[in-house]
């Protein structure tokens, strides 16, 4: 982060880092430079260091410059997606031979990369319970490179400590990577707690709009940085101009958003425990969640994902994401509007069989940023 904005509260600098205006024309948000390539003056006489824009754009910069803003940290990148981000950041720090230790509750994609891809490359895993420091302390061995965290985790909401994980990745000697998308910088700052790398797949609270699909990291460490930004370029699976300046808009709303998404998410869970159809609310807001005081701790507010459990198993839980209407059905979220989805046959149908399934009568909601009255009432009649 530069020094420019590092004085700045976090409102001022989702909006002004990186978004320098215009030399040119005085233009107040940055053009999207949709160009590939950059005239030279002469060979070798790059114009502010852009020759092509996979290796670099001026609005990915822009971009880029404001994630590393947002998240207090030295050099962020960003990518076509977040599995991109993901591939990337693998492939650079990881080799034949070496073992990752990876949580027993994260996103679909994520468990598939490092069993279906990373794995036949050589590389294995270990899943442990990383709300519980001694089984993270367990799972490490000798060959362990890294340790990855999500937290709140997708989809069963755990909350991990991230100062204390550090603490073993350091007396380890191993990177730790926090996937941050759940929270969004706005609500948490792993990198001030110890991380050496922040995930995010910017298509969720960073965009905000469900109009964009993107990733990025985040390092403390410039080095780091300089070596992803290195396997970024030959990799190539950058961001585009049209699909950063989409992102760089949606950051500019991003605190009242998740102060939004929060508050109407704490009154749905309101309704929910008081639900006779509802076995079991999921949301580190509430005071039995297992993880509510490391979460009051390291978080801002709790964030607006929730998930439940149904009376009836299963195909209850499915007639829940049918019945609802104001909620839309559909993967992903982070969306100002609302979504409601069935993890098990939806987002995570990829960990059925193995250590991170998740519960059949499970529903996930992305709460949005409508009027909550409406949202509670569409949610009692899909419910019954």
């Amino acid at each position: 982060m530069s020094d420019q904005h590092s004085h700045q509260n976090f409102e001022t600098r989702a909006i002004h880092a990186g978004n320098t205006a215009d030399p040119l024309t005085g233009a107040v948000v940055p053009p999207i430079y949709q160009v590939s390539t950059y005239k030279q003056d002469g060979v070798g006489g790059l114009r502010g260091g852009y020759e092509y824009s996979r290796s670099a754009n001026p609005t990915r910069t822009a971009l880029e410059e404001n994630l590393a803003a947002l998240e207090g940290g030295r050099r962020g990148l960003a990518f076509a997606s977040g599995l991109a981000a993901e591939d990337c950041l693998l492939r650079t720090l990881l080799a034949p031979g070496d073992h990752v230790v990876i949580p027993n509750d994260a996103y679909g994609g994520t468990f598939r990369l490092f069993a279906k891809v990373v794995e036949r490359w050589g590389v294995d895993f270990s899943v442990a319970n990383t709300s519980d420091i001694d089984s993270v302390r367990g799972a490490v061995n000798d060959r362990t490179k890294l340790i990855w965290v999500e937290t709140p985790s997708n989809p069963l909401l755990g909350i991990t400590d991230i100062e204390a994980v550090a603490g073993v990745a350091r007396q380890a000697g191993v990177k730790l990577v926090v996937d941050n998308t759940f929270a969004s910088p706005y609500l948490q700052q792993p990198l001030a707690l110890g991380a050496d790398v922040v995930v995010h797949s910017l298509t969720k609270y960073m965009g905000g709009h469900s109009d964009v699909v993107g990733g990025a990291l985040v390092t403390a460490d410039e080095a780091l940085g300089e070596e992803l930004a290195y396997h970024q370029n030959a990799m190539g699976a950058v961001a585009g101009p049209f699909d950063s300046w989409i992102v760089l808009r949606g950051i500019k709303t991003l605190a009242v958003r998740m102060d939004r998404h929060s508050e109407n998410a704490t009154k749905i869970v309101e309704m929910l425990t008081q639900h006779p159809k509802v076995t079991q609310v999921l949301y580190p807001g509430l005071p039995e969640h297992p993880g509510h005081e490391v979460a009051a701790k390291q978080m801002r507010s709790f964030g607006g994902m929730i998930s439940f459990r149904v009376e009836g198993g299963e195909e209850a839980a499915v007639e829940v994401c049918n019945r609802a209407q104001l909620f839309t059905l559909g993967e992903s979220l982070g969306g100002v509007e609302s979504l409601i989805e069935h993890p098990g046959r939806m987002t995570h149908a990829s960990v059925a069989g193995s250590a991170l399934e998740v519960p059949a009568d499970l529903v996930r909601l992305s709460v949005g940023i409508e009027n909550v009255e409406d949202l509670l009432a569409d949610l009692r009649q899909a419910l019954g």
